[in-house]
């Protein structure tokens, strides 16, 4: 399942999740292993690191020019099909599509070399505070694509004079030997548009923009998320041809002055950090887990999660469209210094990473945050560049969010000027002995000093680590006690202070932690224990006083 709705009720397309043949680099033994799934499931590969090869048989009865599909493979992807390869792509997080070509019917041999190792190769994949696995770990699929096809659809939500409308961008691609002519066609609930015909040249590809009212839609939030279906279908010579869905929402985000508002109304953000971990599984959810997630933090009474440290499955983020939680999704990158920073391959993966999250996720109405470069180098000259760079890649490909990045660089930050809210990592009780108050006004009259003056303030992190089932009277730091007591009283301060406008508790579960670097020396467990529950789900003691908390507000 790529999404949890039908996207293409034209277009042919096949899932090729299920069963592959797996065999690590340099063994001759064959397993047969699980798509999507992390190759840690697996007994003989719990901490394995490095190559390993995937394959499929697929039988094609009717032949056409194919792409392949894949979610999320990690990090690092070598697809061939009938030994040729046709495509490679790094990153864990984000989707990519591998065109094939011109495929007779019979059987086929499709094979995914995947790597996750660290070097210097894998800019963004690191030792580090959460786990790196290995396996193609999202869905994958197959599709039969017409000589032009609809590539993707940008749909961006206004209000004007009191009605909703929208701009719908529609990229085309010809990969016809010849000049084509060609009209697309798109209905939203009750209204259709038809556009003129479109002359598109061989091999070419055309962005063509439709805008107009939408009267009698009503808006998507937390409290009512109303959701639609854009269907767009593209003719040629008077055929439909081809097809592809989007699922939408009407609502505006913006900044005013130190508020966030969505729909024009003020929203004050509640909510947990996530990672895409559960044990025995790794980052390979299923969707039954991801609705158990999600159930129990709005038991809590969050209304927001950000997708640390990556962009999330999709199927997630469908979920989120459909029950009102606010989204802050950001791109891939966490803890680097600047000589991470500086690795020749830094730029173009980061670059890389925002183009295919934007291009793949910007339909989703929960997404009202995008985020980058969670706890960098912002206090170097030259990190503060690179965060630069990455803000006008954001806001040239969708300007209808704001941006932001979690600091921890405290009283070092240059570069608070440069987003739109201003965010920040803040473990009083627990890293640091000081009262949450205390350290709290010194953190927002520093941020107002240094650039962050007459903008929103996000408490992107905060929290304490707890064992799940260590209880101790002394409340002493690791138990479940100690954890609720740290977290009540940052909890008392952030959400009683007027000039902060979200907080984020890290985490919502424990997460495995890589082994290689320093990490294990302060993680219990090689787990970052965090979590309010445990990599099982299983409640801590944090629990019910986050849900004490956020019920109030």
């Amino acid at each position: 399942m790529l999404r949890l709705f039908e996207q293409h009720r034209i277009r042919r397309v096949c899932s090729l999740d299920g069963m592959w043949n797996f065999k690590a680099e340099g063994s001759e033994k064959s397993y047969s292993l699980p798509v999507p799934g992390c190759w840690e499931q697996h007994p003989d590969f719990l901490s394995y690191r490095g190559k390993g090869t995937y394959t499929k048989q697929v039988d094609i009865v009717n032949g056409g020019n194919l792409r392949l599909i894949f979610k999320g493979v990690s990090h690092t992807a070598h697809v061939s099909f009938d030994g040729e390869e046709k495509g490679m792509h790094y990153n864990a997080f984000t989707p990519f599509t591998v065109p094939v070509g011109k495929v007779e019917s019979g059987s086929h041999t499709i094979c995914v070399e995947v790597d996750n190792s660290f070097g210097e190769h894998s800019a963004l994949h690191i030792p580090n505070d959460y786990y790196t696995y290995g396996g193609i770990t999202r869905p994958a699929a197959m599709e039969w694509l017409p000589d032009v096809y609809i590539e993707k659809i940008q749909f961006v939500p206004f209000q004007r004079d009191g009605l909703w409308h929208a701009s719908i961008g529609v990229t085309v691609q010809s990969i016809s030997t010849k000049e084509e002519t060609i009209q697309l066609c798109a209905r939203l609930g009750e209204e259709s548009m038809v556009s003129g015909e479109i002359s598109l040249p061989a091999g070419k590809t055309a962005v063509l923009t439709m805008e107009r009212a939408f009267r009698g839609v009503k808006s998507w939030s937390p409290q009512d998320p109303c959701l639609y279906f854009l269907h767009m279908v593209l003719k040629r010579n008077g055929r439909e041809e081809d097809d592809l869905i989007e699922r939408v929402g009407f609502r505006t985000i913006q900044v005013s002055g130190t508020k966030l508002l969505l729909n024009g109304e003020e929203i004050f953000l509640k909510g947990f950090n996530r990672h895409e971990d559960y044990a025995l599984l790794g980052c390979a959810i299923p969707l039954q887990l991801m609705a158990s997630d999600m159930d129990l933090m709005q038991d809590m009474g969050a209304n927001a999660v950000r997708t640390c440290h990556y962009p999330n499955d999709e199927r997630f983020l469908d979920l989120c469209d459909e029950r009102g939680i606010l989204v802050w999704e950001e791109n891939h990158a966490r803890g680097l210094k600047l000589e991470d920073m500086q690795n020749p391959n830094f730029d173009k993966q980061c670059a890389d990473c925002i183009r295919e999250m934007i291009e793949s996720h910007c339909n989703h109405p929960s997404i009202v945050i995008w985020g980058i470069l969670n706890e960098c180098a912002s206090e170097t000259e030259e990190g503060r560049e690179k965060y630069k760079r990455q803000y006008e890649q954001i806001r040239s490909m969708d300007s209808s969010r704001p941006v932001t990045s979690a600091t921890c660089r405290h009283f070092t930050d240059i570069s608070l000027d440069l987003p739109d809210i201003v965010s920040f990592n803040m473990y009083s009780g627990w890293y640091q002995d000081v009262s949450a108050e205390g350290r709290n006004r010194q953190e927002i009259e520093w941020i107002r000093r240094v650039g962050g003056e007459g903008k929103p303030i996000i408490v992107s992190e905060m929290g304490a680590a707890a064992i799940y089932g260590y209880r101790d009277r002394s409340r002493c730091k690791w138990s479940e006690e100690r954890q609720a007591d740290i977290i009540r009283e940052n909890l008392d301060v952030y959400m009683n202070d007027p000039d902060i406008t979200g907080v984020f508790i890290w985490q919502f579960a424990d997460c495995r932690v890589t082994e290689e670097g320093g990490w294990f020396s302060t993680r219990a467990r090689c787990h970052n224990n965090k979590g309010v529950v445990d990599e099982y789900r299983r409640p801590k003691m944090a629990y019910d006083t986050v849900k004490e908390w956020f019920q109030k507000k």
